[in-house]
């Protein structure tokens, strides 16, 4: 089973990542599935907007450390965190074209920060948004202590990145402006498809 499947359409690439089994968190096959992707897509000509999205009923559990990572001296430890955080937010950041998300359910972690540095994100009505970052006691990560507060100000940025670990709801999302859209679960990809032929 592909971890991650292409559908080209009218100038529309999608990419679903399909390890519902695994919440399609990102193991390293997943994020180098991922980054193979966006190089593919970044040159290819028939892809004018890129949109990612997951097998239901998860969007994305974030980065799955225990499939990422393995036992080493803390140094070499923290030296391969920094390494795959910064690769993997960069295949963001440095995408050539616009990338929408559609968000299907839940989204935790990286894959929420990852999303706020695309054009724009289209949430399900089953999607929740979740950075644990607090609970953790781990500083936030992917430009998310800049871009939160850019999108949702810094109250609601604060209340999800910070000790209160607020997780919103889609609807919550769309009004503190985390998502730009908000529709029914079964027309998610119709109205993604629709948004980004528009772009």
């Amino acid at each position: 089973m592909s971890l991650l499947l292409v559908h080209k359409r009218d100038g529309v690439t999608t990419l679903t990542m399909n390890a519902p089994e695994r919440l399609n968190g990102w193991t390293m096959p997943m994020m180098d599935a991922l980054k193979e992707a966006f190089s593919v897509a970044a040159r290819d000509d028939e892809t004018e907007v890129l949109v990612l999205t997951g097998a239901d009923p998860y969007y994305c559990a974030g980065v799955n450390l225990a499939a990422t990572l393995k036992l080493a001296h803390p140094r070499k430890l923290h030296a391969m965190i920094v390494q795959h955080n910064q690769a993997l937010f960069d295949a963001f950041l440095d995408f050539p074209k616009p990338i929408l998300v559609a968000v299907n359910g839940p989204a935790i972690g990286a894959s929420v920060t990852s999303a706020t540095l695309c054009d724009g994100i289209i949430a399900s009505e089953k999607a929740t948004f979740s950075t644990p970052f607090g609970w953790l006691k781990i500083p936030p990560e992917g430009c998310s202590s800049v871009q939160f507060a850019r999108l949702m100000g810094e109250r609601n940025a604060a209340r999800m990145l910070f000790k209160e670990g607020w997780k919103p709801t889609a609807a919550e999302a769309l009004e503190a402006g985390l998502v730009q859209w908000l529709t029914p679960h079964k027309d998610l990809m119709q109205k993604a498809h629709q948004i980004a032929r528009e772009w």
